[in-house]
């Protein structure tokens, strides 16, 4: 236990609570199909009327030996506290219902299942914890294949989706389900991201001293200059690369603009920045 970090398992737990107030509320109250081992959960529960929490440790147990071979002692802790916490929480909010009834607009329901299944399940992702079931299996496909856990789990989903369909959803309900999940998984993959993103720039021009310089000086970024060869010229080229935040982005045309107009600039998405300038100050100490 010594491995683990309060502040981890304090976020785990927050998570849990989001997801099964998500999943009592959203999916069980407006009779809505769910993807993974929460999904078969719910098959057991409209047909036999089992208690979803229990079923949700029950289910559990075999994965718990995947967990502790293959991920490691830390997260295996983790996710034995991640997949308590969601089986307790589901009882709390089960024993203590609010009712929020959106049968007659289930596409309401079904966005707000997948925002806080998403936001919960992500948090829990995001501080080194799953909750057991597909959560495992998405964590290993993105350690061993590179997919996002979003993307792992959409697809597993969809297999016990369609069996939720042959067994208790109907047409109109499986629709608004494949609905929440993909707006989950979605939700899942921003929070993981992080807070700190921006745009990642691809600089190609004659004059990339001066530019590289300007971005320097006026905007206290770093540039990297990469090697490059033309393929069409057959001449090598220098690349500056920078990272900026989004805000920024319409100032860094400005100072490309003024220096070279016929320069050739690429911007890409950056998720999870990391270093100076975004999560460290100069001084290199944590911001904020």
């Amino acid at each position: 236990m010594k491995e683990l970090k309060i502040k981890n398992i304090l976020f785990i737990l927050l998570g849990a609570a989001i997801y099964s107030f998500g999943f009592v509320h959203f999916n069980i109250q407006n009779e809505l199909g769910e993807g993974g081992f929460a999904g078969i959960t719910l098959i057991l529960y409209f047909i036999f009327n089992w208690d979803p929490a229990l079923m949700n440790l029950l289910l559990n147990i075999p994965l718990f030996f995947i967990g502790w071979k293959l991920l490691g002692r830390k997260v295996f802790l983790y996710t034995i506290i991640g997949t308590v916490a969601v089986s307790a929480f589901l009882k709390v909010f089960l024993v203590y219902e609010i009712q929020i009834n959106l049968q007659d607009d289930l596409f309401l329901a079904a966005l707000f299942a997948g925002v806080f299944i998403g936001i919960g399940l992500g948090i829990i992702f995001r501080f080194g914890g799953t909750t057991g079931g597909v959560d495992i299996i998405a964590r290993l496909a993105q350690k061993y294949i590179g997919w996002s856990m979003g993307k792992t789990m959409f697809l597993f989903d969809a297999a016990v989706i369609m069996l939720s369909w042959l067994t208790f959803l109907d047409h109109r309900s499986m629709m608004y389900t494949l609905v929440a999940v993909f707006v989950g998984a979605r939700v899942i993959d921003f929070v993981q991201e992080g807070a700190y993103s921006g745009r990642g720039a691809l600089i190609i021009s004659n004059s990339q001293e001066e530019i590289a310089s300007r971005i320097a000086i006026e905007m206290d970024r770093g540039i990297t200059i990469l090697r490059g060869y033309g393929h069409f010229t057959k001449e090598e080229r220098e690349v500056l690369y920078c990272v900026i935040a989004r805000n920024e982005i319409v100032r860094l045309k400005s100072i490309i603009n003024s220096v070279d107009p016929h320069a050739f600039v690429s911007l890409m998405d950056v998720h999870d920045v990391m270093g100076e300038g975004f999560t460290l100050d100069e001084e290199k100490r944590p911001i904020g």
